[in-house]
């Protein structure tokens, strides 16, 4: 092992302790790691546990101490290795738990389940079928991780190492295989045949704008420039998406590799990972992997012994959504203020103190380690003519299984939804799916058959974006989310320019108009053209792509944003400023729960009387609709249509009899 190093896997892997210093060519690399594999027993009994910022935050940490515990009670410490691993995916269902070899997957585990999966991991006894997944179709309890329908119809490529490995172990990565492509890439292969593979691969910049990898780093490359950089943007600031950070928690010597072998291919000697703060595992993760790859070899002087030199900072970003934008980035990184900057020349030739610079996010970089281990032609097995590989979204909102999801692209949105997700929980009906982000788009039903690319989303008026999938149903007002995504962006506004700090406001207000009651015709056409305006005269992709939620639900959705404006009405019963709470006199059986939970005091009733809601002091937050018994179903949600009468004081009694029957 390398000297002055913490780490204690040692104990566990014995001829470990047989490396005094850095690994100073492929021969000792290969050396290592059949020394890995030889002291892994597949057969040996595996708890891995998800130790993701998900499953953290619904006990995860508990559960590892309430494992380590038992195998400690048993004497079964050294008979069962234990493996805290990065996120698995199905975040929903956390803490997530698999033990191997039999792979049996227990869902939203406890501290308190402990002692049957050790057991059943160490004496192989029957699974245990209350921690299984239920099919919510047949009711079917299924065992094996890749049996469950969100895991079978995923490809994970890129993400599939998250269950197998501790993000906090080297050796882990090693053993399968980590840093292979970087020694064929030093080695095997010159800095031109590098960017050439890429090429060859199509790979496009998972980030976002989708540009071609191989064609930015040729660029860079060619560039005159006394440094060049390579940089990884892990500034993921979409609402609801976390593949990035996952990536980068649960296997950061796969970013770290990818990040090397690019520094090779275009010749830069500092690379530099923008992180932003609040992913404190993230961050503490991908800097103990940095220290460990420098002790290894695989970071530093002479990398291998190849004669390369390659080192990694860690940059913490602050949090501002512009700074995923490139310029903001790097002005980020400069140490000034993270506001974009005219980009009359690619930051690929005048970046980060303006020398060439190749910026890709987590996701791009970790797909490069597999091109130049399987080659282009392995990693153009899945996609569509212009978008090949695998996709790793971020499937949340109205869908039954939540969580990331790694797919093919070319996979339609239909298959995504409901073969993977589940479909819409509740019985109710899919309504739209929006992609992309913040400044994505929002698809309709009619359009499910889509295939995913980038080219295919642009088309139909959404985007790729970083990878967000926000499935809604038949109470999702479009409107709203118009506005919901506007309010966004238009806080997020770094302000440099007229057309998006202005821009970006001003249909913010027009939209929270409409969907108060205040819109009125001219109202579309206005929005229209600010929409035209901000997408051609913006600083940057943030102003540009702003209309993007509005356009798009336009286009699919314009009778709702009609119906708002000419009829004051909005036909999801979701504006708040556009619906009515009422009890239904023949429904009410005076249970008194409405009454009880309203915080405002709006509710007159009392035990067997007809309830009322006063509507000046109604705030309509929802309270009433939501604890009203389900057998009685009185609480109605109005929108536009008038209110029943009130009852008289001898109608609100309920006679017994009456409430009996």
């Amino acid at each position: 092992m390398p000297k002055n190093s913490e780490d204690t896997s040692t104990s566990e892997y014995p001829s470990l302790g047989k490396i005094m210093s850095r690994i100073g060519s492929p021969a000792e690399l290969e050396e290592l790691r059949k020394g890995l594999q030889a002291e892994r027993d597949p057969a040996k009994p595996r708890i891995t546990l998800c130790g993701g910022s998900a499953c953290l935050a619904t006990g995860s940490k508990e559960v590892a101490a309430g494992m380590e515990a038992e195998l400690e009670a048993q004497g079964l410490s050294a008979q069962v290795d234990l493996r805290k691993t990065g996120c698995r995916g199905f975040c929903e269902r956390g803490p997530v738990v698999v033990t191997h070899p039999d792979e049996s997957c227990y869902l939203q585990v406890e501290p308190g389940d402990a002692p049957e999966i050790v057991a059943q991991s160490v004496n192989g006894h029957t699974a245990i079928d209350r921690l299984l997944y239920t099919d919510p179709g047949t009711e079917e309890r299924i065992q094996r991780e890749s049996d469950i329908p969100f895991y079978k119809h995923q490809v994970r490529r890129v993400f599939g190492s998250n269950g197998s490995i501790d993000p906090k172990s080297i050796e882990d990565y090693l053993a399968l295989g980590g840093y292979s492509a970087l020694e064929k890439a030093l080695f095997r292969m010159t800095s031109d045949e590098v960017v050439e593979e890429v090429k060859k691969s199509k790979l496009r910049g998972r980030g976002g704008g989708g540009f071609p990898t191989g064609r930015k780093w040729e660029e860079s490359r060619n560039a005159p420039g006394e440094a060049k950089y390579v940089i990884v943007n892990a500034d993921e600031g979409d609402p609801g998406a976390y593949m990035d950070r996952s990536l980068l928690e649960g296997n950061p010597h796969l970013i770290l590799e990818g990040l090397a072998i690019g520094a090779y291919a275009v010749g830069a000697r500092e690379g530099y990972i923008y992180v932003r703060q609040e992913y404190p595992l993230a961050v503490e993760n991908v800097i103990l992997a940095i220290k460990k790859a420098e002790e290894y070899g695989f970071l530093g002087t002479d990398i291998l012994g190849s004669g390369f030199d390659f080192t990694v900072t860690v940059h913490q970003g602050a949090g501002a959504f512009v700074c995923g934008e490139s310029s903001a980035l790097m002005t980020a990184l400069e140490g000034r203020v993270g506001e974009p900057r005219p980009k009359y020349i690619h930051t690929a030739v005048k970046g980060v103190w303006d020398q060439p610079s190749v910026l890709n996010n987590v996701e791009t970089w970790a797909n490069v380690p597999l091109i130049i281990n399987e080659g282009a032609e392995w990693f153009g097995e899945f996609g569509t003519e212009g978008s090949k590989g695998t996709k790793i979204f971020s499937l949340v909102g109205k869908i039954t299984n939540t969580g990331l999801v790694e797919v093919p692209m070319g996979m339609t949105l239909e298959d995504i939804i409901f073969k993977i997700g589940g479909g819409i929980p509740g019985g109710k009906k899919f309504k739209a799916v929006q992609t992309g982000g913040p400044s994505g788009g929002c698809i309709p039903e009619a359009l499910l058959g889509l295939e995913v690319g980038f080219d295919e989303l642009t088309e139909a008026g959404s985007m790729m974006g970083s990878g967000g999938m926000i499935v809604m149903d038949e109470d999702t007002c479009m409107v709203d989310v118009a506005r919901y995504f506007l309010a966004f962006l238009a806080d997020e506004s770094c302000g440099k320019c007229a057309p998006c700090r202005e821009g970006t406001g001003q249909m913010l207000k027009i939209l929270t108009d409409i969907t108060e009651g205040r819109g009125r015709e001219g109202h579309l056409e206005l929005l229209e053209e600010l929409s035209e305006v901000a997408r051609e005269a913006s600083l940057c992709a943030l102003g540009k792509s702003a209309p993007n939620p509005f356009l798009s639900t336009l286009r699919y959705f314009r009778d709702e944003y009609e119906v708002h404006i000419l009829e004051k009405r909005c036909p999801a019963r979701s504006c708040k400023e556009l619906i009515a709470y009422h009890i239904d006199p023949a429904l009410c059986r005076g249970c008194m729960q409405c009454m009880k939970q309203c915080p405002a005091d709006a509710i007159d009733g009392g035990r067997n009387r007809i309830h009322v809601v006063d509507q000046e002091a109604c705030t309509k937050c929802g309270t009433c609709f939501e604890v009203c018994p389900a057998r009685y179903d009185a609480v109605r949600k109005t929108s536009g249509e008038p209110i029943p009468p009130p009852v008289s004081e001898e109608q609100r009694i309920i006679v017994r009899k009456s409430k009996e029957t």
